[in-house]
């Protein structure tokens, strides 16, 4: 661990946890200032418990592995999409009518998490690094098998045209496995700093109880905040003559995935950029199973009977379009790198379906068309990439950088 003084950062932790109150003061007390003033404040909120999580889980490599570590503080950041989801399924309990836009919810935020916030992260990295090739740590590798699996999978969804309850359990069974792996890992050596320095250096029983208040706080902080905020941008911008639909898959999954885009980001501007993406994999991982999971459970306890969660044939599509972006995601991840131009593909593919929403199809076919060439080019990496993942801490060095593997240098 790092030897400069921490305690100086307390004040700014404090400072930092001050600025949800407001938010929670407006969201208890059922005070309304407005939509534009009460979207800020809980967007403050949702900002403010983006850097707790960052620190707390930055700490919290002291007595667990650092994929566990971000593994937690993935889930806890991903809750404002959960939270925003569940009460779409939960509507589309009563009114059926709104089952589309559960579904609508979910894609958006899966497509966003690759498209928006993967490339985000590689540009932040190409800022501090200027270096073409992001590497990931051999660890990583185990993220980006459980991806695989569950992506694979959900390719059934759109043919079926409905989510049912033992698709919950298929899916929250690769989650569970995936945590069981990482949960085994050993605990690292690591250098902290900043805030997260002054929260790792404290006497273990204190740190735990630091880091499990943060998190805490930021997760009610985040749940208290989410569903208002998002809720807030979409009056705003239906005021604007803005298509209910489209805010309801982008601008609200927008909101509610802002930590995640704010944890990643502060990483990688930090020199953790591996670290950061593996913060965004592990995101999606639980995404793209416990949050299409638990769409049939709450829709399910609200109808009051157990009922799959049917999806039209346009929200087919949005899924086979979302599963097909996953595949190519992790076909570019079998090596354990990303560089810029695939980074760049991810962005553009991403940006021409946003604008372009009635090629949905054609988007879907790119994608697939792209993995299937990657991975006949980088067949020979798939043994490798399924052995780190059943060892993924076997050789695993500490420095800004992560640790060389046996992927090649790029694409």
């Amino acid at each position: 661990m790092a030897n400069q003084t921490g305690g100086s950062m307390w004040p700014l932790i404090f400072g930092v946890t001050s600025l949800s109150i407001p938010a929670l003061l407006l969201r208890f007390s059922g005070t309304h200032l407005g939509i534009v003033p009460d979207t800020a404040i809980y967007g403050l909120a949702i900002i403010s418990a983006a850097f707790l999580l960052a620190w707390a889980a930055e700490a919290a490599e002291v007595d667990i592995s650092q994929g566990l570590a971000v593994a937690v503080v993935a889930l806890i950041a991903v809750l404002p999409e959960y939270a925003v989801d569940m009460a779409f399924a939960w509507k589309a309990g009563e009114d059926p009518a709104y089952a589309p836009y559960a579904v609508a919810n979910m894609t958006g935020g899966n497509r966003l998490l690759i498209g928006a916030a993967w490339p985000f992260l590689f540009f932040l990295f190409w800022l501090r690094a200027r270096k073409s090739v992001l590497r990931l740590e051999r660890g990583h590798a185990v993220e980006v098998v459980a991806l695989t699996v569950a992506t694979a999978y959900s390719f059934i969804l759109p043919f079926k045209g409905e989510i049912a309850l033992y698709d919950t359990v298929i899916l929250a069974s690769i989650f569970v496995v995936y945590v069981y792996i990482i949960a085994k890992a050993p605990t690292e050596e690591l250098e902290l700093n900043g805030p997260a320095l002054s929260i790792g250096i404290l006497p273990k029983r204190q740190r735990r109880t630091a880091i499990i208040g943060l998190m805490a706080y930021a997760a009610t902080a985040i749940i208290a905040s989410a569903e208002p905020f998002a809720e807030g941008m979409v009056h705003s911008g239906t005021q604007l003559g803005i298509d209910e639909f489209l805010l309801v898959q982008w601008l609200a999954p927008l909101a509610s995935e802002s930590p995640e885009f704010l944890f990643a980001g502060i990483l990688a501007w930090r020199g953790r950029a591996s670290v950061g993406m593996g913060a965004l994999l592990s995101s999606k991982v639980n995404q793209w199973t416990l949050l299409i999971g638990g769409l049939p459970i709450a829709y399910s306890l609200s109808s009051g009977e157990v009922l799959a969660l049917p999806m039209d044939a346009r929200q087919s599509e949005e899924v086979l379009l979302t599963a097909a972006q996953s595949a190519f995601a992790v076909a570019v991840l079998i090596t354990l790198s990303i560089s810029a131009v695939e980074a760049g593909l991810l962005f553009g593919l991403f940006a021409l379906q946003l604008f372009v929403p009635e090629w949905r199809l054609e988007v879907a076919y790119a994608y697939l068309v792209l993995a299937a060439v990657i991975v006949v080019l980088h067949r020979r990496e798939i043994g490798p990439l399924l052995q780190m993942a059943r060892t993924p801490h076997a050789d695993i060095r500490h420095s800004g950088e992560p640790a060389e593997h046996g992927a090649s240098a790029g694409h």
